[in-house]
């Protein structure tokens, strides 16, 4: 099937060679001179060429590319189906394969010694490697037992674990008998965990005694049993031994050592045949309306996704040790923790810790002590690292790195020097990778080798993304040089999402039917000279902190559970660490009385904490005594971003203000605020 493009359409970026105003050229390690080092999969030369391929003749490139990189069980015979328009999309029809095999079996078969996994725990000191041999075993084991307590194809399955190897194990399990899983992140509060658990209907959650985090102890048991209170349809709860504790809590005939019942179950089982186009898991995400996304992500095209991006854009070659740094509560961890990785047949990392423990050299010390090759983390980190000063990365080697990435949100030009000049030492690629939970996988990024990076700018697209530039009041395509609007694709590829668990019609609402005829992002972005992508933020009512998307209406609504508050509004106020921080507007029931303003901000905090979790918290609480409203009571909310991002001098018209007095009193408190 040949998609018409029509003379409009936007292919391959110029990517001028010569004079690219803010471009960084190639560095050593990865511009194929060095004959110690692999030569990149992609060249400055073939990269324009092959995007067009990817676009012009995509059921070409696309069938080449599944059958060279995944084991079919049975062949696909139509490559893409459906539109954006009918929001019917899938890929690899008729073909029969299985995630698991795919990520283990194949690997295991031919070298079951190679290290699959090494895991680094909290406390430094404490790693342990898992070979592929003996992540087949494993996973058939919890497969077995998940088996047994008769999960079968197309149950889904919750999973609330730290990070440690069990949480890739558990993914891995579920897809080799066909259930589905649903991993929700273990800093989520039990009021959150409990919303997934309802919505999802799950009849097994796996979770941990404890959990260790930055020289903390998280106790996520007793965190899973808050939850379950309200969720009577939950049968069994499979419980890892993290910690050894002693008082875990117990519900007896529901509660169940995975060890345990792992001892009973033989060491393979065979995977199940899935279809193409089966689901693999659930992913929750924030949306502008408060409530939770369920995307649902299916089997075939997300995992050649993962798995093609982890070779091309990190330039992973046989023997590279691949370290993503994120959770696996997160799409990153899904896609470059497990399944991007592992179906590649690499060494995958797991990091238990955080990159402040115990000292701030800790990222450093890991790539040295596993000899990392690629690494992979968020701008936010990197910023916190520049600010502790360079003597904590400088005594470290870091010469096993040949690619740097950063995800999450666009990384600042001074972070990206300072990456580059102190961990990358002018060697390495930096790939600036945007996406998104609902892309699957790198959407728009530079490829190590044949792209030459802007500090700051995602760059170009992946294979088979067509980025569309768009104005967003009349839905027109602007095809000038520099221009920006809002950012959609023009057609579908392998790993987009399918749709949002229990609701296509938001599904098609929030992603196709925006701007019809185009997948919506939710992102601004700009288009410079050179074609290059620089993504500009949310269009709708989401904050990225720290690469974490969190809904305003969510938190705003945790914050009107507490008796005190008539109304709130949350914004997203620049940081110069985790990129926006949480910025809320309260207006209080004028009845009534609390102790002391340290108090109720105190008490409002922790009502955030437990609605959705500790990283949900504002870092900023201001009780004021109105909020900007429209006549008709709508919270006009670009005043308080303006006010929040300093620009309070450039509110404009303020006649659709009910009282524009009010903006005045909120200027005086924010300036009170932040002094």
């Amino acid at each position: 099937m040949r998609v018409n493009l029509g003379q409009n359409a936007q292919l391959a970026p110029p990517l001028r060679t010569k004079n690219m105003e803010g471009a960084v050229d190639i560095p050593a390690r990865v511009n194929g001179s060095n004959d110690s080092l692999p030569k990149p999969h992609i060249k400055p030369d073939e990269y324009a060429a092959m995007h067009k391929r990817s676009l012009e003749q995509s059921d070409e490139f696309w069938r080449e590319t599944a059958n060279k990189m995944l084991a079919w069980d049975v062949p696909f015979k139509t490559v893409q189906h459906g539109s954006f328009d009918e929001g019917n999309i899938a890929y690899f029809l008729e073909g029969h394969l299985n995630a698991s095999y795919n990520a283990v079996d194949r690997w295991a078969i031919r070298d079951p010694n190679q290290i699959a996994i090494i895991w680094e725990a909290d406390e430094p000191g404490e790693d342990t490697k898992i070979t592929y041999g003996e992540l087949l075993r494993r996973v058939c084991q919890v497969a077995g037992t998940l088996r047994s307590l008769g999960v079968k194809k197309g149950d889904l399955v919750i999973i609330y674990l730290p990070m440690i190897p069990e949480a890739a194990i558990a993914m891995l399990a579920c897809a080799r008998i066909g259930a589905v899983h649903s991993v929700v992140f273990a800093g989520f509060s039990a009021d959150s965990l409990r919303d997934r658990v309802q919505d999802s209907s799950a009849r097994v959650v796996i979770t941990s005694d404890e959990g260790k985090r930055g020289g903390r102890t998280i106790a996520a048991k007793s965190i899973v049993d808050a939850a379950l209170k309200e969720c009577p349809g939950v049968e069994h709860v499979l419980v890892v031994k993290r910690t050894g504790a002693e008082d875990v809590p117990w519900v007896s005939g529901r509660d169940m050592w995975l060890e345990e019942k792992m001892k009973e179950q033989r060491a393979y089982i065979p995977p199940v045949l899935m279809s193409s186009e089966d689901p693999l898991f659930v992913l929750y995400t924030s949306g502008s309306t408060g409530r939770p996304k369920g995307i649902v992500h299916t089997t075939a095209g997300y995992i050649l996704c993962a798995a093609l991006t982890v070779k091309d854009v990190f330039d992973v070659h046989a023997g590279d040790k691949f370290g993503c740094m994120a959770d696996i509560g997160w799409i990153t961890g899904h896609t470059y923790i497990v399944y991007g990785p592992l179906v590649l047949g690499t060494t995958t990392l797991i990091f238990e810790s955080t990159p402040m423990y115990p000292n701030p050299s800790r990222y450093w010390d890991v790539v040295d002590k596993h000899g990392l090759t690629q690494f992979y983390t968020a701008p936010t980190s990197i910023r916190l690292l520049r600010r502790m000063g360079t003597e904590h990365v400088a005594s470290y080697k870091l010469d096993t790195l040949r690619v740097l990435g950063t995800v999450g949100e666009p990384i600042n030009p001074e972070a990206w020097q300072w990456y580059n000049d102190n961990v990358g030492r002018g060697q390495c690629a930096i790939v600036d990778t945007y996406w998104m939970t609902e892309g699957g996988a790198h959407m728009i990024t530079s490829l190590p080798g044949a792209i030459r990076a802007k500090p700051g700018s995602a760059t170009v697209p992946f294979w088979g993304i067509e980025p569309v530039i768009l104005d967003p009041h009349t839905g027109k395509e602007l095809h000038d040089a520099d221009a920006e609007g809002a950012l959609v694709i023009r057609k579908p590829w392998p790993s987009v999402a399918r749709t949002i668990m229990h609701d296509q019609a938001r599904f098609m609402d929030t992603y196709m039917r925006a701007y019809p005829g185009y997948f919506f992002t939710g992102d601004s972005a700009a288009r410079d000279k050179d074609g290059y992508i620089w993504i500009k933020g949310r269009v709708d009512d989401v904050i990225n902190v720290s690469g974490h998307r969190l809904s305003t209406a969510e938190i705003e609504s945790a914050l009107g559970g507490h008796p005190g508050v008539a109304e709130a509004a949350v914004v997203g106020a620049p940081d110069e660490v985790t990129g926006q921080s949480i910025t809320a507007f309260l207006a209080l029931k004028p009845d009534y009385v609390y102790e002391s303003g340290e108090a109720l901000v105190k008490e409002l905090t922790i009502q955030v904490r437990r609605a959705i979790g500790p990283f949900a918290t504002p870092k900023r609480i201001i009780c004021v005594e109105d909020l900007p409203k429209t006549r008709s009571g709508k919270i006009v909310r670009r005043v308080l971003r303006k006010i929040v991002c300093n620009e309070a001098d450039q509110l404009g018209d303020l006649s659709s203000v009910s009282d524009p007095s009010i903006v005045d009193h909120l200027k005086e408190k924010y300036a009170e605020a932040t002094k």
